[in-house]
């Protein structure tokens, strides 16, 4: 069960909204740093990473060499520990997933993904797509709760399609179910027709209401569940399951319903209204896409997918863009932020992911951004230095 720790957010440090923790986690946590080595001082904390696909590798190699960084600047000891997924294990190994990849996570503190997936196994049958080595990752680990903070930041506002007004005050957290619905459900297809089977249980609803409830709890109380119960039985469950819980258990939190094509209008109309987003699998991916473009670009948005032991895996939202892959072109902000979620979250890292955080944030403010931003834009490698050498000074 998650217990939340108060950690409100400035405008000056958007990213930060809150921290999860458990009482196993924290047992956990202090048993690891009564047992440490007593040659260094530090705790040292297992990570594997998944370079992927794409520009995935590009990416992942940003967060290493922030990673060594911060150990430097920090003394943050992170042995990363590198493994295969997606459409690169499928060439080595002839798996999405290999089983060698679950052993190393099952070791681990946590996971950093760097994307999966391209067009060179498009024609690759189901068991056989590097998208469901992902899949298979967050079942095999109970990743059932994806969060994806949406906040604009002053230096960024230019870059959204949106108008400047409707940008300020944007803070909202999206919380996904992520290991039910119909990325999960039975699957077939025939020359004529295919099905893919949306379903839900009490319990899977229950437990990642009670998370959104939580995070609630720690911001302005207001949870917006996202359905379309108006069509949908799965939707018309949510908001009987859900409702119950919030109201049971959470007496200080509002919940209000709104069908998903409303809620695909509002986030572009009025986004600051919006507190905690609360939604299924499949709602929850197109929402956050969508929610990207309020931050400037999809390369600027991290995400968690955390199990209730707090294992989880860290990736950026956006996908692996092979159009751009291997050219230098890849915008590393979504990544390094989801590094920061990592030391937050699972390593109980926060004054670290703070400073990593504001040489991020330093960085904007200062230009230093990818050419999806601005024509003359900086390369992945430059932009990596350019955190580095802030994060060292």
């Amino acid at each position: 069960m998650f217990e939340l720790m108060k950690i409100r957010r400035t405008r000056a440090r958007p990213v930060r909204v809150f921290c999860l923790r458990t009482q196993e986690a924290l047992i956990s946590e202090h048993f690891r740093m009564d047992t440490e080595s007593s040659n260094t001082g530090k705790q040292t904390f297992n990570v594997v990473g998944l370079p992927g696909d794409g520009i995935g590798p590009e990416v992942y190699e940003s967060a290493r060499r922030v990673l060594a960084a911060m150990q430097e600047s920090h003394g943050v000891n992170i042995v990363l520990d590198e493994q295969l997924i997606g459409g690169a294990a499928i060439d080595a190994t002839g798996s999405p997933l290999p089983q060698h990849t679950i052993n190393a996570c099952k070791q681990a503190d946590a996971a950093l993904l760097g994307a999966v997936g391209g067009p060179k196994w498009d024609n690759n049958t189901a068991e056989q797509r590097p998208e469901l080595g992902l899949l298979k990752l967050r079942a095999e680990f109970n990743l059932f709760c994806n969060l994806r903070p949406i906040v604009t930041h002053p230096a960024l506002h230019s870059f959204s399609p949106l108008k400047p007004d409707r940008l300020e005050n944007v803070d909202l957290m999206i919380v996904r179910e992520l290991t039910g619905g119909s990325y999960f459900g039975k699957k077939w297809r025939d020359d004529d027709q295919a099905e893919d089977v949306c379903r839900y249980t009490r319990k899977e609803i229950e437990r990642v209401t009670r998370a959104a409830g939580r995070i609630a709890q720690q911001r302005d109380g207001r949870i917006t569940l996202v359905d379309k119960a108006n069509v949908l039985e799965t939707s018309r469950l949510w908001r009987t399951v859900a409702s119950t819980v919030i109201e049971d258990e959470f007496p200080g939190v509002a919940m209000e319903n709104m069908y998903v094509d409303a809620a695909a209008m509002h986030l572009l109309t009025r986004p600051a209204d919006f507190d905690v987003m609360l939604t299924e699998n499949l709602f929850g991916d197109i929402l956050s896409d969508e929610a990207s473009m309020l931050c400037g670009s999809l390369g600027l948005l991290p995400s968690a997918s955390l199990n209730e032991k707090l294992f989880g895996l860290y990736e950026p939202v956006h996908g692996s863009a092979p159009d751009i892959a291997g050219q230098g072109l890849a915008n590393p902000y979504a990544m390094l932020l989801s590094v920061a979620m990592m030391l937050r979250h699972s390593l109980s890292l926060d004054q670290e992911a703070d400073a990593l955080e504001r040489c991020i944030h330093d960085c904007w403010n200062e230009g230093i951004l990818t050419k999806d931003l601005r024509r003359d834009g900086f390369s992945t490698l430059q932009i990596t230095e350019a955190v580095c050498e802030r994060l060292v000074r």
